[in-house]
């Protein structure tokens, strides 16, 4: 993010290409007051990055999406960051006859993130009223501001202290390295670099290093349960006819695969994290 001069953006403006998005909280918009992008011929947008309490706007590049800019401003996803898994869901009290989208028309929807649930709204052609609220939505039905929430869902004890359910996914959410094509044509090489270095702690995450003591004579057998790498890294003992093997295995597979090397005759097994993996 690049903190501008009113001359730098008067300078930007003349990129057709060019797009403001005022990321400030509301409280902001309401007391400092919101750019006219107009007056220099530049597009302006308002979405707030952060809610008035400070807390981030888990729904932020949903957020954009929903904008529906030009195609020449589309967002890239360029790597999933396997974190911050939620998703974006309407719930309703527990007591709430619910069989379909369809039973939320008429209703009071509390949310903060009123720009994903409009879009939701007008493609499924509900006429809802949309009640704006920065920070526990979760209690708006409970104290009669609300029929209905729309919000970021993880786990779900939130909904359940509260005695709602969640009836409908909008969105499935997680943390994303995302951007413009204007990033991808002016800094990719910055931006590949930033990926290498993504992708070598994302691949560790899902990795961990092996250590075993085998007998010579099952050193093959054994290295062919051991997929990730091209080969283990074998160190001779100093107790004759034994060896030891060093590689690495995928977390989603790893009790698979220590059941295997152990019936194949591995011995002292040590398990380690991986910080980094540089491939």
């Amino acid at each position: 993010m690049k903190e501008m001069t009113p001359n730098e953006l008067i300078e930007y403006s003349n990129n057709s290409k060019c797009i403001l998005i005022d990321v400030r909280t509301e409280r902001e918009w309401e007391t400092v007051g919101k750019p006219d992008g107009d007056q220099i011929g530049l597009k302006t947008y308002f979405v707030s990055i952060k809610n008035n309490e400070g807390s981030l706007n888990g729904n932020f590049v949903n957020d954009i999406l929903s904008l529906n800019i030009e195609k020449e401003f589309e967002i890239k996803v360029y790597e999933k960051l396997g974190f911050s898994k939620c998703k974006v869901s309407i719930a309703v009290p527990n007591n709430t006859e619910f069989s379909s989208v369809q039973d939320l028309n008429k209703l009071k929807i509390a949310t903060s993130y009123p720009n994903t649930l409009k879009k939701f709204l007008d493609k499924e052609s509900i006429d809802a009223n949309i009640h704006v609220i920065n920070g526990s939505v979760e209690i708006a039905p409970n104290i009669g501001l609300s029929d209905a929430i729309c919000d970021l869902v993880s786990s779900g004890s939130t909904l359940y202290k509260n005695n709602l359910k969640e009836v409908f996914v909008l969105h499935n959410s997680e943390a994303v390295l995302a951007g413009t094509s204007v990033v991808e044509y002016e800094k990719k090489d910055l931006l590949d670099k930033f990926l290498f270095r993504i992708k070598a702690v994302l691949k560790a995450q899902e990795s961990k290093y092996i250590l075993l003591n085998v007998p010579n004579d099952k050193i093959y057998a054994i290295s062919k349960i051991l997929p990730v790498l091209k080969s283990p890294t074998v160190l001779p003992l100093k107790k004759e006819g034994w060896s030891s093997l060093h590689s690495v295995i995928n977390d989603d597979t790893f009790w698979d695969v220590i059941d295997k090397i152990k019936d194949a005759g591995a011995e002292d097994i040590l398990v380690c994290p991986i910080e980094k993996m540089v491939l």
